[in-house]
């Protein structure tokens, strides 16, 4: 009878679990500071025209936007916790940098666009 691939124990599970937030956490405040560093950067390329935005009354839409770009970031658990408790773990945890990576560029697409296509134009 072949081998299971995925074998989480429950005692394990804490283990994994821990061992897996102890990469990726350290991992959000450089996600965030690139995500921040970006939205400075389009408000400093064009300045005048996102004066105008810059109220308290749109503070909530950006923190929502921020929450939201950092539950996306827990996607990685999804891929990570399964990969980590298989029969490829040695392997998936020497490259799961990739699956950082993957998730940054498509997190500043995401936030090129929206800033672009869905902010810009409505500001006034």
């Amino acid at each position: 009878m072949a081998s299971p691939v995925f074998s989480p124990q429950p005692a394990d599970f804490r283990e994994l679990l821990s061992s897996s937030a102890r990469y990726w956490e350290p991992r959000r405040i450089l996600y965030n500071l690139i995500l921040f560093a970006v939205c400075l950067i389009w408000l400093a390329a064009s300045w005048p025209h996102f004066r105008p935005a810059l109220h308290l009354a749109n503070l909530f839409p950006m923190v929502f936007l921020a929450l939201i770009a950092n539950v996306c970031y827990c996607a990685a658990y999804m891929v990570d916790l399964p990969l980590s408790s298989s029969t490829v773990r040695s392997s998936w945890l020497s490259c799961r940098w990739a699956l950082w990576l993957v998730g940054m560029i498509f997190a500043l697409l995401l936030e090129n666009y929206w800033i672009a296509d869905e902010i810009y134009p409505y500001v006034n």
